[in-house]
């Protein structure tokens, strides 16, 4: 979807003017754009901040030769590039269709024969890159396009020639976890047979609505693709063994492109017969509004001069530091009518895509919810140790929900699922906080920027505007910290404090540094005025884990549970005031991940689950109970606290409600159904209900009578209480839901 250019975004590129953005990836910002004889081209910049650096301009060439090498028969074709210019440029047909996901949304399922056709078409545009040794590497349903004339294939970011490790890091991963092959997911060569795999498990998801390996965070995926076995359920039954091949385990025993096309259709007929009524009026429908778009340009903030110009801005200043962008991030495409035809034998390290939007609200009866809305995984993008695949986390904030999806920040209406924003800019999710009101974030610099690793740049706070997306005016900054780091971290925000990890020395892609130093600091979100900052202590080099877990302010204690460099959790409470250390305490047999969620607290304990069930003193960390005492040999999940009581799963019986207080046990769960609860959701607790995940549906247990009353089919794993909506928040599976909260 289009959205507004900024008010510094240049009035003209070449002979382009800029009519609307259509997204922002790594590199650079894609326009809808017009020559002055009414030509409309997908026009793709390279950011300015970096246009100075030889290896991006590289990057850059690469993907416009890889363009071109595709043509416009199966790609956007090139119109104009200017590689050498002081800001590249590179300009395409502006594509007429929506992506492959999108589709997919649309329609559901496609029929057999629109995925026939389609993956031979994808042969015939995978063979014409293979032709010229060429391998894509990121073959996935956001990056095809469906327009009525057959599939064109976008974004060669990270494409490269077979065989070619220049630009690449060996060993890690490039690519989209969920489409890689499996030598692409162990960081080894992704040939053309690589190309095959990806091609395969996008035609599962555009036959049966799934990958074939599923969804889930990326190391899970990167698992499955190299050791499971895929998932073809819903490919119907005449396709199953055709792309079965194509999914070997060994790239030796995959077919060529011209040999799965030929099984895959006969190349007769026009591509349009072969697509659903739907999806071809949404193509019409496109048609028709790209030309209905009208140039509109947001205001230059109170404090700037509108400073577009004739040309991209040579050098970058502090406010583009901070990301201005607001709306729906749209497939770069190029367009224009290609032609369908099947198979032809005509015979970097990674600019990240942009991401197709795959936002749309689905149909109700997918899952048993209120709404339901489909959410990408937070995109690791350059972090690739375990930093990178952290899980999203749901930031309540008045009226919206936010979370990281994919590459960006989305803002969701609680109420009813509608997307209100979404942000082009890379976010990471340790790096955002709400105190249910507000979203605050760490808004330092754009991406990329890092590498030149002798650079310092001052680290910046500012609010999200609820209303658009778009970062609010910096409220703090300080340039005696990096705001580069990528571990630079918002823990919470309450009260008006924003309480932040950030540190000082070289920024590094390979976890903590040597001369790094870091603390910890409390921020007037009003003033911007440093309140206190205290030191941490030191990480070793190489170290790849973040300062903390989990925080929460309460009264006058940051509480936390804070990870020791040997990897120990430990919970830890601090003075608010001055950051004083007021105690920590050790917590043994607990795994960071398995605590990464929201703190069980209330203005006297600090609850902790996950094994024993205890109460720790906030004013001194003495054990106040223990659910061991009396009752040993019990495990607990992850605990809520409510109105003086502490829920949680107790393994083998379900939901149990202790007193705060002493520990005692004021009521368990009947009716034998909480056998199977999930040890790893902590409850979300209503004046009437009390929501508890076990398998695959959330389970509503009445207060009043200890019983389950009723289920709600659910992918989620985390799950979030929007108390002004009223609802429980389910993320999980690719898929973000809204259930009642009673």
């Amino acid at each position: 979807m289009p959205t507004p250019l900024t008010h510094d975004d240049p009035r003209a590129i070449g002979p382009y003017r800029p009519v609307a953005r259509l997204g922002t990836g790594g590199m650079g910002t894609v326009y809808l754009a017009r020559t002055a004889g009414g030509r409309t081209v997908a026009l793709k910049t390279m950011h300015a901040r970096i246009a100075s650096d030889p290896a991006f301009r590289t990057r850059f060439r690469l993907e416009t030769d890889a363009a071109r090498v595709v043509g416009e028969r199966y790609g956007a074709g090139v119109v104009a590039a200017d590689v050498r210019a002081e800001t590249p440029w590179l300009a395409t047909e502006y594509v007429l269709g929506p992506p492959l996901d999108e589709a997919v949304e649309l329609c559901g399922p496609l029929p057999e024969a629109t995925v026939r056709a389609l993956g031979a078409a994808l042969c015939g545009a995978l063979g014409q890159l293979h032709a010229s040794d060429v391998v894509h590497r990121d073959l996935k349903p956001s990056n095809v396009l469906v327009t009525a004339y057959g599939p064109k294939v976008i974004d060669f970011g990270i494409a490269r020639a077979a065989g070619d490790e220049h630009l690449t890091r060996v060993g890690v991963a490039v690519g989209t976890p969920a489409f890689m092959s499996p030598e692409q997911a162990a960081g080894q060569e992704h040939s053309a047979a690589g190309d095959v795999f990806a091609l395969a498990g996008l035609l599962v998801f555009a036959a049966a609505g799934h990958p074939p390996f599923g969804h889930g965070q990326a190391a899970d995926l990167l698992y499955r693709v190299q050791y499971a076995e895929p998932d073809l359920t819903g490919v119907p039954d005449a396709l199953v063994p055709v792309l079965a091949q194509c999914l070997d385990k060994n790239p030796f025993r995959r077919p060529t492109t011209g040999r799965l096309a030929a099984q895959l259709h006969d190349g007769t007929g026009e591509f349009a017969d072969h697509l659903p009524d739907a999806l071809l009026a949404d193509i019409g429908h496109r048609a028709t509004e790209v030309w209905q778009l009208a140039p509109r340009r947001l205001p230059a903030p109170a404090d700037a001069p509108d400073t577009a110009a004739t040309a991209a801005p040579a050098r970058w200043t502090r406010r583009r530091l901070l990301f201005t962008g607001a709306g729906t991030a749209a497939a770069v495409a190029g367009a224009g009518a290609g032609a369908w035809g099947l198979y032809a034998a005509a015979g970097g390290g990674p600019d990240r895509p942009l991401p197709g939007p795959g936002n749309s609200v689905l149909p109700k009866k997918q899952l048993d919810s209120l709404w339901q809305i489909q959410v990408p995984d937070p995109d690791p993008g350059w972090v690739q140790w375990p930093l990178g695949y952290l899980p999203a986390q749901l930031y309540p904030a008045g009226d919206l929900v936010a979370l990281v999806a994919g590459k960006g920040l989305k803002g969701v209406l609680a109420e009813t699922g509608a997307t209100r924003w979404t942000t082009d800019l890379d976010e990471s999710v340790w790096q955002s906080a709400s105190d249910g009101e507000r979203l605050v974030r760490v808004a330092s610099i754009l991406d990329d920027v890092p590498y030149q690793e002798a650079k310092s740049y001052p680290l910046y706070l500012a609010a999200v505007d609820p209303a658009t997306g778009a970062a609010e005016k910096a409220f703090a900054h300080f340039d005696d910290l990096n705001g580069a780091l990528v571990e630079t971290q918002m823990l919470c925000v309450a009260d008006g404090v924003a309480y932040v990890v950030a540190g000082t020395g070289a920024y590094s892609l390979e976890g903590f540094k040597a001369g790094q130093s870091w603390y910890l600091l409390a921020v007037d979100t009003g003033t911007g005025r440093r309140l206190w900052k205290t030191p941490l202590p030191a990480r070793r080099p190489g170290a790849q884990d973040l300062y903390f877990v989990a925080a929460a302010a309460v009264g006058r204690h940051l509480v936390a549970f804070q990870e020791a460099g040997d990897g120990s959790v430990h919970a830890v409470v601090r003075d608010n005031r001055t950051g004083a250390v007021r105690w920590d305490h050790p917590l043994p047999g607990i795994k960071p991940d398995r605590v990464r969620r929201p703190l069980a607290v209330d203005g006297r304990h600090l609850y902790v689950g996950a094994g024993r069930l205890t109460a720790l003193r906030l004013a001194d960390g003495a054990k106040v109970w223990d659910s061991g005492t009396g009752r040993p040999g019990r495990t607990y999940g992850l605990p809520a606290v409510k109105d003086g009581t502490v829920y949680a799963v107790e393994k083998g019986t379900g939901l149990v409600a202790l007193d705060a207080a002493d520990g005692r046990v004021r009521w368990r769960e009947k009716g034998g159904g909480g056998a199977e609860a999930d040890l790893n959701a902590a409850p979300v607790i209503g004046a009437d209900y009390a929501y508890s995940k076990r398998g695959k549906r959330l389970w509503a247990i009445d207060l009043s009578s200890r019983t389950p009353a009723r289920a709600y089919k659910t992918t989620g794993d985390r799950f979030t209480a929007h108390e002004k909506a009223g609802l429980v928040l389910a993320l999980g599976g690719r898929f973000l839901a809204a259930f009642p909260l009673r």
